[in-house]
């Protein structure tokens, strides 16, 4: 949803183009796997992709599930970690999402050997593809990283990007708690990486102090599992599957997160961020708060439709 409301956002600034909207898609065998359910831990999953269609029917918006109907004159896009054949032949214009994962040895693996897939890296490959006209970033910090990933820095733009450029927004809200410690946790699990979390709750709950804890639950995240660990480990903590996150955020002293975009609001809320970046380094990616990005990127698109 994140993807989709950002391209959303976007489409906004174009209204002089004729638009059409799809769920994240893939062809080849990804796509196959797809089909028979086996992705449904990833955004081309079945769920999260009928989420997306319901919301863009939800705003009158026009569909092309896979991109298939039109000879488009461009193709804006989240993430360029998989580029279907047939959009690969259109002008690009790739809007980084948000957050991006660390480097690993699977990166150093997909950047060095083009028979790895990038997909394989997640979002640490973001930008390494090259199919596109122009990437706009976040942050002046996001460009100097994706030039040293290896990106062309003639390519990069620097315009913010949606959902992130105007924080302050959300301290304007009714959410009734204040001054609590918020944890915003992760679906790994749901994605098969190992996380130990009882072990990381009793570490919260030692974080928090005197302070009330708040945990608000990953969109993906097995739900049940989640609040059964919690009453058990921090028995006197708040728990919340929904709500806006954003908004919890501005309402807290502390966060804790792990390579999650929550993070952006956090700093930029200047709020005490506890997350798998140094305090400096999250300053300096984060988000500019300039609250235009989505002209700023439509007006980029204009450029590539032009030139």
């Amino acid at each position: 949803m994140n993807q989709t409301t950002q391209m959303h956002q976007i489409s906004g600034w174009l209204k002089e183009y004729d638009q059409y909207f799809s769920p994240f898609f893939s062809d080849g065998l990804l796509g196959t796997a797809r089909d028979l359910g086996l992705l449904e831990f990833t955004i081309l999953g079945k769920k999260r992709s009928q989420r997306s269609i319901d919301y863009l029917l939800s705003h009158g918006l026009q569909l092309d599930v896979g991109g298939y109907i039109h000879e488009y004159d461009l193709v804006v896009t989240c993430t360029d970690l998989i580029v279907p054949k047939h959009i690969r032949r259109r002008k690009i214009v790739l809007v980084q999402e948000g957050m991006t994962e660390p480097e690993t040895i699977l990166f150093h693996l997909a950047r060095n050997f083009q028979w790895v897939p990038r997909w394989i890296a997640g979002t640490s490959t973001t930008g390494l593809s090259d199919f596109y006209e122009k990437f706009c970033v976040a942050s002046e910090g996001y460009r100097e990283l994706f030039i040293r990933k290896g990106v062309n820095p003639e390519k990069i733009e620097v315009t913010s990007i949606p959902n992130f450029d105007n924080c302050e927004q959300y301290l304007q809200n009714d959410f009734k708690h204040r001054d609590y410690v918020l944890v915003c946790t992760s679906d790994n699990r749901e994605t098969f990486i190992y996380e130990n979390r009882p072990k990381n709750i009793r570490k919260y709950v030692e974080m928090a102090g005197e302070s009330q804890l708040v945990f608000k639950l990953h969109p993906n995240e097995n739900t049940e599992r989640a609040v059964r660990e919690i009453e058990r480990y921090a028995p006197d903590s708040l728990v919340f599957s929904e709500g806006k996150t954003e908004e919890m955020i501005a309402n807290s002293r502390m966060l804790i997160a792990h390579f999650s975009s929550t993070i952006f609001v956090g700093s930029a809320l200047n709020k005490e961020v506890h997350c798998g970046l140094h305090p400096e380094e999250l300053k300096v990616l984060t988000p500019w708060q300039n609250k235009s990005a989505s002209k700023m990127i439509a007006d980029v698109c204009r450029r590539v439709i032009d030139g």
